[in-house]
């Protein structure tokens, strides 16, 4: 199965799907020496997003999450790449500062854990392996 959505960030990836239902803040929510989520009540809670395929809805929280997504790269724990079904200007950013693929306007109802998942976020495929 193929989605096509709006390119974010350039960038090809492919990896596992870790999917919530929920928003994500970086800054807060995810730990970056670890790459665990650490929210409470999130629905991820304690999973790691390290080389996943991170879907969520949208971000949320501080501008410091466009940071706090480049110090997950640097520190070797980023999701390989992300699929939004809006993104903001936070993951927007921290995204394409980080060279971490980004697309948006894709039905992520439609993606669950699990799944291998291609991203070519350049013409802004989605694809189910």
């Amino acid at each position: 199965m193929i989605f096509h959505g709006r390119k974010i960030s350039p960038g090809v990836a492919e990896g596992e799907a870790l999917v919530s239902a929920m928003g994500i803040s970086f800054y807060g929510g995810i730990e970056p020496e670890t790459g665990l989520i650490v929210e409470k009540g999130h629905d991820l809670l304690g999973q790691s997003i390290r080389e996943k395929v991170l879907i969520f809805p949208t971000g949320k929280g501080s501008t410091v999450g466009s940071y706090t997504l480049y110090r997950l790269k640097k520190a070797g724990n980023a999701p390989a790449a992300i699929i939004n079904a809006e993104s903001e200007t936070i993951t927007a950013v921290g995204c394409i500062i980080s060279d971490i693929p980004c697309v948006d306007h894709i039905p992520i109802e439609n993606l669950k854990n699990g799944m291998r998942i291609r991203v070519v976020a350049e013409t802004g495929i989605v694809e189910i392996l």
